[in-house]
């Protein structure tokens, strides 16, 4: 807000009243504008001196209406947004000097801009703007062998924005992995996606915590077994050596027995306990440790411990000892009222222990409803208790009920509750602890209850029977989930799929991705009234060049930016992609390897485009290297 009012009243002393914020829309955008400004891809001779009053009233329509960003005023973020006013003064409006501007007419063909330069103020001038810029583009298309070469040898010059630099460079795909494990002693960040074995190799070898750690600690993590064992074992940090156990656990990895070992022996055993995989022959020292919370700890694995363990365990002289002892006890052996009286706090024997008859008649009747939710989900509850539960008044304690893996489908149809089908869903734990079983997995693919279906649906690999059925499921989520877990899921519902969805943060890539998705026969969805199928047509092996220049002007944005990552984009497009109106193409474009090397080069020297630009695999590698020093030298200037 505070930028907002400062534009406001700059541009009040510049004679100019504001009309209104505008996104760009499918507008020309700000961002293309200040690129210009500076002389990147611009046309030709647009640099001036100065702006007289003749190009200010080619610039405002017959009402004085023009937009306007101004330079450091982020409304919308990045400069982005265009600000329409009226110029109310007389002669030119006042918008020469600090801190820079560009201003567009309202029909898009005028574009008058000042910007800081080291060389003093940069003016730009432009009439009929989308001609020119379409006859810049074609120019710089046309750059040769040797003009390219020039242009390399002198990058990167007078370094401009070397902390974007650092920033990006990581995400190039052409970087080898020499250059990427130099880059770990800049800058870490690019570790969230790397999948390279070396770079990870030598990130877990690197002498900065925060390195080592990085590869690690990221939403999916890429690390093999072997990568997280050695992380493990290299960590100086007890409780750190724990978490990263635990993570490498979660991940899949079973760790060696050795390395249990070690845990164990280290101050962080209470922690270490907690593990799971915990090796047998540890855990009597565990059930016998003179740290109470070990011996609570202990007490998960009740089935494993001998008898005179369990015993001590239940008369153990440390409360929450005895109170998780007797926990683990009554899962089997029936609670009686007068222990579930003296527990402090009975909610995880409402949850899980096996209870008393009379004390299990007496809970399901019981007028507290959280006593009865608790119930509802003990997989020891009695059926007489289950049918109670699937009446109860409260809509959230069916639900429940409904969920049980001990209801047949017959008694699951019964139990009346509101399912919201938009709600996020979680795989059923128990559900998909069957996975493996194909003879419950056809029996549940039938459920009535659509979460179930889903959690199916969420298996890696499914008899053909069961993915047919669930290739026609009537829940479309259903249909999702298989499209992006299953590997087995059919083509034609891959395909129905992409229809309406595009990718989520967990499974970004499918379902295109998946190994079903069609591959052939798509050029005939080139001319499809639905811009999402038209944006499957380049992936057709038969789709052309000239394929691609057709979706490069494609009215949707989506199109073109699946144009603009083509290969086989021309130069001249990709250039003129930079001018899309929707920062994602122009982002895109600005990493299309056809990106003419001079265009390149001054994107690399951009603020608004550095960061992305330095990723494009068209820069040479000597280059790279060039650039990670300049990046190095200014990232150590920092610190």
């Amino acid at each position: 807000m505070q930028h907002r009012e400062e534009l406001h009243e700059l541009l009040a002393h510049a004679g100019l009243a504001v009309v209104e914020d505008v996104r760009p829309g499918s507008l020309f955008p700000p961002e293309a504008g200040w690129r210009i400004a500076r002389g990147i891809a611009a046309p030709d001779g647009v640099a001036r001196e100065a702006l007289d009053a003749a190009w200010w009233r080619r610039l405002a329509d017959a009402g004085g209406e023009f937009l306007v960003a101004v330079l450091g005023h982020r409304i919308g973020g990045n400069d982005s947004w265009w600000t329409r006013v009226q110029h109310v003064g007389g002669g030119v409006p006042g918008l020469t000097g600090d801190p820079g501007f560009v201003a567009l007419s309202l029909d898009g063909q005028v574009l008058l801009a000042e910007v800081p330069d080291a060389d003093g103020p940069r003016v730009t001038a432009l009439d009929r703007l989308p001609e020119r810029l379409e006859e810049a583009s074609a120019a710089a298309g046309r750059e040769t062998e040797v003009e390219r070469a020039e242009v390399w040898a002198a990058v990167p010059g007078r370094p401009t924005w070397p902390l974007h630099w650092a920033e990006g460079i990581g995400s190039n795909p052409a970087a080898p992995d020499e250059l990427l494990i130099r880059l770990l002693d800049v800058e870490e960040g690019f570790l969230h996606g790397c999948d390279r074995p070396a770079v990870l190799d030598a990130a877990l070898a690197h002498p900065d915590p925060r390195v080592r750690s990085r590869p690690a600690d990221t939403f999916r993590p890429k690390l093999t077994s072997d990568q997280w064992v050695r992380l493990v074992r290299a960590e100086p940090s007890p409780s750190r050596r724990v978490l990263w156990a635990e993570h490498a656990c979660a991940w899949g990895v079973e760790l060696p027995g050795d390395l249990y070992d070690d845990l164990l022996a280290g101050p962080s055993r209470a922690q270490a306990a907690e593990l799971p995989g915990i090796p047998a022959h540890h855990l009597p020292g565990l059930a016998a440790d003179a740290d109470p919370r070990v011996r609570a700890t202990a007490c998960a694995w009740w089935e494993d411990l001998a008898a005179p363990l369990q015993a001590r365990l239940l008369a153990d002289t440390d409360d929450a000892v005895r109170t998780a002892a007797l926990l683990a006890h009554h899962t089997g052996v029936p609670m009686p009222h007068e222990v579930f009286a003296a527990l402090p706090a009975p909610r995880l024997a409402l949850e899980q222990c096996r209870l008393s008859p009379e004390l299990e008649a007496e809970l399901v009747r019981d007028g507290d409803a959280e006593v009865r939710r608790a119930l509802a989900v003990n997989p020891r509850l009695s059926a007489h208790s289950v049918a109670v539960l699937a009446e109860d008044p409260y809509d959230d304690i069916r639900a429940a009920v409904a969920l049980r893996p001990d209801l047949t489908e017959e008694q699951r149809a019964t139990v009346r509750h509101d399912f919201d089908s938009t709600s996020m869903s979680r795989t059923v734990p128990w559900v998909e602890a069957l996975h493996g079983d194909a003879d419950a997995m056809r029996r549940l693919a039938v459920s009535c209850h659509p979460l179930i279906r889903r959690s199916v649906a969420r298996a890696r690999h499914l008899p053909p029977d069961v993915v047919e059925r669930l290739a026609r499921d009537e829940d479309r989520t259903v249909r999702l989930f298989l499209a992006e877990s299953c590997d087995d899921a059919p083509a034609h519902m891959l395909l129905e799929v992409w229809r309406w969805w595009d990718g989520s943060f967990s499974h970004p890539d499918r379902p295109r991705s998946h190994p079903n998705f069609p591959r052939t026969g798509l050029l005939r969805h080139i001319a499809d009234p639905s811009g999402r199928m038209r944006r499957l047509a380049l992936d057709d092996p038969e789709s052309t060049p000239a394929d691609v220049a057709r979706l490069a002007r494609d009215p949707e944005a989506e199109v073109r930016r699946r144009a603009a990552e083509d290969p086989r984009l021309s130069p001249a497009d990709a250039v003129r992609l930079l001018n899309d109106p929707e920062p994602y193409v122009r982002g895109t474009a600005v990493r299309n390897p056809r990106l003419p090397a001079r265009v390149l080069a001054g994107l690399l020297h951009d603020r608004d485009t550095a960061c992305a630009a330095v990723t494009n695999p068209a820069i040479p590698v000597s280059v790279l290297h060039r650039i990670l020093a300049a990046a190095a030298t200014a990232v150590a200037a920092q610190r």
